[in-house]
């Protein structure tokens, strides 16, 4: 048996209830993870505003939010024994995983597609009152199931910069595989929060020859440019579209973006980032997950600019393992360390996400 707490999430609005549980066995194949550090994700403020509705993805309440998460192996049950990359597991192990867990036997499964599982199951879906209640990462562990893929550690990457691989990171590096950002090309990256600055990485990884970081806080276009941005536009200063469209105009010889990627998170941004785009441009849609949300919008733009939106949701799970060999890369290079700089206990969520609301961090951790 393994006791420990949760951070119990009975809908939105209310706030959340420390409450400790039981879990009475870990089954066959399964992995309890006891969870060192839990990033407050833009799509767990949503799910506590309610804005994003897990119950439309087939989730109930009461449940655990926190999805962004590294942890330690605290039991493994009968069969799980190796990671995803044939690496020995053992109690004390570091690990990251996807926070969502396929079949492998669907048909978008066999087809490579398997973020888009049709039995696709997720973290924060789970109900918290009935066993294994560790359903999510805002609680002292959190249950792994039979099969999932899960990647060990390297030991030069510490947890708080391990922490974003399995969302954040994976997410943008997987849609600029999507649109198969090539040497070269000019990118354009709407927001600098945790994905922005992410995404600045990847696309300078990736042999940008230049990277355009837009948000309106100074303090994030500062690090977008520690992260590698050649050139930063603060929409306080370039209050209008048609002055910022113009700027990244002239950033790109006058061409326009190549690639453009949205992770603000607002509708508004789909119109603006279509105008940055160039010819055969491609515009990698992340950030908008409220449903019902909408824009408007000239197809025309499309047809005569030979331009193309891609939508990402999650990522292909074996992104992670290059998540990982990205962070251990880099993690010298870049200030990693800087994104989830703030951490509060599990006993503090509730102020935990009024900063996180307030966006006075660029990612907010729970550290149990």
């Amino acid at each position: 048996m393994f006791t420990g707490r949760i951070a119990r999430f009975d809908e939105p609005g209310k706030p959340f209830e420390i409450e400790t549980v039981t879990l009475p066995e870990v089954g066959p194949g399964e992995i309890l993870i006891r969870v060192s550090r839990a990033n407050i994700c833009g799509s767990d403020v949503h799910a506590w505003h309610g804005t994003f509705a897990t119950r439309g993805l087939g989730g109930q309440l009461p449940t655990v939010l926190g999805h962004e998460m590294v942890g330690a192996i605290e039991a493994l049950g009968d069969g799980a024994s190796k990671d995803s990359n044939g690496k020995p597991l053992a109690p004390g192990t570091r690990v990251v995983f996807p926070y969502f867990f396929c079949c492998h036997e669907c048909r978008n499964c066999l087809t490579g597609r398997r973020n888009a599982c049709v039995n696709l199951k997720m973290a924060m879906l789970g109900r918290a009152d009935e066993p294994p209640y560790f359903v999510g990462g805002y609680g002292d562990y959190y249950l792994l199931p039979a099969g999932a893929v899960v990647y060990t550690v390297p030991d030069t990457i510490s947890d708080d910069i391990a922490a974003g691989a399995n969302c954040a990171l994976s997410q943008v590096m997987y849609g600029l595989e999507r649109v198969d950002a090539q040497l070269g090309e000019y990118v354009v990256v709407q927001g600098a929060g945790a994905l922005g600055l992410y995404a600045v990485a990847v696309a300078k990884a990736r042999g940008a020859a230049r990277v355009i970081a837009i948000d309106g806080v100074p303090e994030r276009l500062e690090l977008a440019t520690a992260f590698g941005a050649d050139d930063v536009i603060d929409i306080t200063e370039v209050p209008e579209v048609k002055d910022r469209a113009k700027v990244v105009r002239r950033l790109t010889d006058g061409q326009g973006a190549d690639v453009v990627v949205e992770v603000v998170g607002h509708p508004s941004a789909i119109d603006e980032g279509l105008k940055l785009l160039g010819q055969f441009g491609r515009y990698v849609e992340i950030g908008n997950i409220n449903i019902g949300k909408t824009f408007e919008f000239d197809p025309s733009r499309f047809v005569f600019g030979n331009k193309s939106m891609v939508g990402v949701s999650l990522y292909d799970p074996a992104v992670l393992a290059r998540a990982l060999t990205f962070l251990e890369q880099n993690h010298d290079r870049l200030p990693l360390n800087r994104l989830a700089a703030a951490t509060y206990s599990l006993e503090d969520i509730n102020p935990a996400f009024t900063a996180a609301e307030a966006k006075r961090d660029v990612r907010a951790s729970i550290v149990p």
